[in-house]
């Protein structure tokens, strides 16, 4: 979600391949030694990881620009994109297991993504953005899990206040609105 948010940012026209990945087609196996989505083509170029893609998408489409020209705010960004990817993506996948994950370890994830939601306050109050006055990596790194914290069940506190008004404003800007899959917006 997060590449299609960027991709959504960039208007860029695109052929989008959905696949099951614990079916991977022919061509992903060729493509892509780990066979995980997102795999990026591009002419000659084979990308995956969503971080990866997401960079080399801002840095070969650089308009609308979705990074700093400030290297010392593109260096904070990469660093709360590390936290987000670690400690929000992580148990993300525990949350996405449904009923055949253990529920004891779905709970401990919740809490866990709450918490770290809750941790995060600070920084969705700094700016309009995340970190920034403008959209950035951030918002669409960010945006994902946001949108699926009532999925999931995942209750923020009343003082994450930021938190909650932080979401409507990503919610509302539309490449988010034009990233959503048909299963995303049910």
């Amino acid at each position: 979600h997060r590449v299609r948010i960027v991709l959504a940012e960039k208007a860029m026209a695109v052929r989008i391949v959905e696949t099951d990945p614990l079916h991977p087609p022919e061509d992903l196996i060729d493509l892509n030694p780990y066979q995980t989505v997102p795999t990026l083509v591009d002419r000659d170029l084979v990308v995956y990881d969503p971080g990866i893609i997401c960079e080399y998408l801002d840095e070969r489409y650089p308009h609308p620009t979705l990074a700093s020209s400030d290297p010392a705010a593109r260096a904070q960004s990469r660093v709360v994109l590390r936290r987000i990817e670690q400690e929000w993506y992580a148990v993300a996948d525990a949350l996405e297991q449904g009923t055949g994950a253990d529920r004891r370890e779905r709970e401990r994830a919740r809490k866990l993504l709450a918490e770290s939601m809750l941790a995060s306050e600070p920084l969705f109050r700094a700016r309009p953005w995340f970190l920034s006055d403008q959209y950035s990596q951030l918002d669409a790194a960010a945006a994902p899990i946001l949108w699926r914290l009532p999925h999931w069940a995942v209750v923020l506190p009343d003082a994450a206040q930021a938190t909650e008004r932080y979401p409507k404003r990503v919610f509302a800007h539309p490449a988010f609105l034009a990233s959503l899959s048909r299963a995303e917006c049910e």
